[in-house]
């Protein structure tokens, strides 16, 4: 897992929970991830598309509607 906990109980704690048990940030954590590298190969596939070797906030945004369809 590369998210640490304590971010994630700043999530929740800004969200409105008093307490946060780890096993609950650590499901967040790995939910999060999971979502974040679907996004992120996306967004790569689409730069490659593109013929280029930067992903940009553009393939990103592109990715994020993709995946939501």
């Amino acid at each position: 897992m590369e998210l640490t906990i304590n971010p994630i109980r700043r999530l929740f704690k800004r969200a409105g929970a008093k307490r946060v048990s780890d096993a609950a940030a650590i499901e967040l954590a790995k939910l999060i991830e999971e979502k974040s590298k679907l996004l992120a190969t996306e967004a790569q596939k689409l730069c490659e598309h593109s013929d280029r070797k930067t992903v940009l906030r553009r393939d990103v945004k592109l990715a994020r509607k993709i995946l939501e369809e």
